[in-house]
C-alpha cells in the first residue's frame, strides 16, 4: 500500500519539551508525580509510568516528593496549594499556554470581562479559568448567552482551536451588545500548520488516518478537519486499534498525527501500512 505522511505531524515543541523535562526529572529524583496526564497520549504516559512517573488528579493524592505541572498548565491556586504542601514543583507548561494565562490575568486587571473560546472541560482551558476571578468559556454559538451586554470583553482562544472556528466565534460575539472588544490571537501556529498539512494530504488519498489520544483536543481537531475533506477518515491511538478490513480495496493511505503523538507510534503505523 502506498502511504503519504503529512509534512507536519507528531510532537510539537511544547510537548517535546514536557517529555524531556519529565525524563530528566525521573532520572534525578524519586517520588515524581504528574498533576494530570503530562500529555494527552496514553502510550507515552504508560511509557513514563514504567519509568516511575505517577499520574494523579488531586493535590491530596500527593504525599511528598516532586510534582510535574503538565504541558496544559495548572491554575495558580492549584500551584499555590502544592507549594503550601511542601512539594517540589517542576513546571513543564507549554510557553504558549502560559501566554494565554498571562493575557487572561492582564485583561482582568484592565477591567475586561475575560472570554476564552474553547472546550470548558479541557485542562488548558480550566487552567486559564483559574487565572482570573471570572472567565466565561464559549465552546460554540449556543454559549453566547453567557456573555453579559454593555461590557468590555477581552477575548483569547484555546491554543489548539482552528482559525476557522476562532473566526466564526469572533464574528458571532461581534454581534452581541458589547461596548468594547479586545482580541488577542492565542492560537498555536504549529497546530495551524498541522491542520493545513493534514487537509492537503486528505485530498490525495483513498483513506486517512489521524493518530493520537482520543482525549487530545488538537488530534480531535485534526480528525474533524480531515473528515470534512475525506469521509474515510479514522482517528486511532495506534496500529493495534485499526480494523484491518478497512484497508480492503484502498490503494493510497494518508497519515497524520496530533502534537502529542510520539514518533514511534507514527513509524510503526506507517511501516505496517506499507507492508500490508
Amino acid at each position: 500500500m502506498k502511504v503519504l505522511i503529512a509534512e507536519k505531524c507528531g510532537f510539537c515543541h511544547g510537548v517535546r519539551n514536557a517529555i524531556k523535562v519529565a525524563e530528566k526529572t525521573l532520572s534525578s529524583k524519586k517520588d515524581v508525580f504528574s498533576f494530570g496526564p503530562i500529555i494527552h497520549n496514553k502510550d507515552m504516559v504508560e511509557k513514563l509510568a514504567r519509568g516511575g512517573l505517577k499520574t494523579v488528579n488531586r493535590v491530596e493524592e500527593i504525599p511528598s516528593g516532586t510534582v510535574l505541572i503538565r504541558s496544559h498548565g495548572a491554575a495558580p491556586e492549584q500551584i499555590k496549594k502544592l507549594k503550601e504542601n511542601g512539594l517540589d514543583i517542576v513546571d513543564a507548561t507549554c510557553v504558549l499556554v502560559k501566554r494565554v494565562q498571562r493575557i487572561a490575568s492582564e485583561f482582568e486587571k484592565e477591567g475586561y470581562q475575560v472570554v476564552i473560546i474553547g472546550e470548558e472541560n479541557h485542562p488548558e482551558v480550566q487552567a486559564v479559568v483559574g487565572c482570573a476571578k471570572k472567565v466565561i468559556v464559549i465552546a460554540d454559538k449556543s454559549d453566547l448567552n453567557k456573555i453579559p451586554r454593555d461590557t468590555k470583553l477581552g477575548i483569547v482562544c484555546q491554543t489548539t482551536q482552528s482559525p476557522e472556528h476562532f473566526g466564526r466565534m469572533l464574528a458571532a460575539i461581534g454581534q452581541s451588545g458589547f461596548i468594547e472588544l479586545k482580541v488577542i490571537n492565542t492560537l498555536c501556529k504549529e497546530a495551524i500548520i498541522r491542520q493545513e498539512s493534514a487537509a492537503r494530504i486528505c485530498r490525495q488519498v483513498d483513506i486517512m488516518f489521524v493518530l493520537g489520544g482520543l482525549e487530545s483536543a488538537n488530534t480531535r481537531r485534526l480528525a474533524d478537519i480531515c473528515r470534512a475533506v475525506n469521509k474515510k477518515t479514522y482517528h486511532l491511538q495506534n496500529w493495534d486499534e485499526l480494523d484491518k478490513s478497512l484497508l480492503a480495496g484502498q490503494r493510497i493511505a494518508g497519515v497524520t498525527a496530533g502534537a502529542s503523538t510520539p514518533d514511534w507510534i507514527i513509524e510503526e503505523f506507517v511501516n505496517n501500512l506499507k507492508s500490508f
